[in-house]
């Protein structure tokens, strides 16, 4: 049976918020099929931003309707390279969802190179099951995963096992 995946998408954002302090600026995201897979493309002004526009994508391809209920929590990861850091960085947001019961919503990031390795200092809003209908995203991959500088933002692909 095919799952059809209708395309989501959330435009970039004018409206800034910090994190930790620091500026968080536009970003979007796009959910797109892939096989039996879901797949997120997402951009960003800077590194934090594609970061975040990922996770929203992911919290998108496991939630249609959110709510304004949670509470917010905080992390950050280290990883020696980017790409590593944004698995990393999504597959804490997984063990999250999975260990507090909650949805990882609303997502922000700052990614920062520290003493030769990369640090995204994170927060997101943590939604319980019980206040919404949300599907199982088992996975981050590294399949076909992307994230590069183009002349004016950051461009990111991500490949979810469903």
């Amino acid at each position: 049976m095919e799952r059809r995946l209708p395309v989501v998408s959330r435009a970039p954002t004018t409206e800034r918020t910090t994190v930790r302090g620091h500026p968080v600026s536009a970003m979007s995201f796009t959910l797109r099929e892939h096989t039996a897979d879901v797949a997120v493309e997402a951009t960003g002004e800077t590194l934090g931003d594609a970061f975040a526009a990922v996770a929203d994508g992911l919290t998108a391809a496991m939630c249609d309707q959110l709510v304004e209920t949670g509470e917010r929590f905080s992390f950050s990861v280290r990883a020696e390279s980017l790409e590593a850091l944004l698995f990393d960085y999504l597959d804490h947001l997984i063990y999250e969802r999975d260990v507090r019961g909650v949805l990882p919503a609303a997502h922000e990031s700052i990614v920062r190179e520290a003493d030769d390795e990369w640090v995204v200092d994170a927060s997101a809003r943590g939604i319980p099951f019980t206040d919404v209908d949300a599907r199982d995203v088992k996975a981050v991959t590294y399949s076909e995963m992307r994230l590069e500088r183009t002349d004016e933002e950051w461009d990111a692909y991500v490949v979810f096992d469903v």
